[in-house]
């Protein structure tokens, strides 16, 4: 017998967005889920929608601003929907790399990137 399991799951709380521009040309990018911290970045069983993430070694990553090694300061963009976390399995997920973000609504504490040579977002 196959084990089900019931999610639901919706888009999050999109209030991070500032306009519709590049909501539909996200593009598929992979999280490194093993790189989350569950108390962290997704204690509720989902990494939130506008989490910002640096891409290392081909994968997503959490975005630390302060981090030197690895390229993890390298900006590249906001997860765009929910994700749901099963596991330590990598999982696929659209990546926000360019348009409009209202940068005080991203989940955590987020100082925007003074420089972004990975996208073309505007923050407000």
């Amino acid at each position: 017998m196959p084990k089900l399991r019931e999610e639901t799951i919706g888009s999050g709380d999109m209030s991070w967005l500032g306009s519709a521009h590049g909501i539909h040309n996200c593009r598929t990018e992979t999280i490194d889920v093993s790189a989350f911290t569950k108390a962290t970045h997704y204690p509720d069983g989902y990494i939130p929608s506008g989490t910002p993430v640096s891409k290392v070694d081909g994968v997503l990553v959490p975005y630390d601003p302060t981090e030197d090694t690895g390229n993890a300061d390298s900006f590249a963009g906001h997860i765009f929907t929910d994700q749901a976390v099963v596991g330590d399995a990598d999982i696929p997920a659209p990546l926000l790399d360019h348009g409009r973000v209202k940068a005080d609504k991203v989940p955590g504490t987020f100082t925007a990137p003074a420089s972004q040579p990975n996208t073309t977002i505007v923050y407000l």
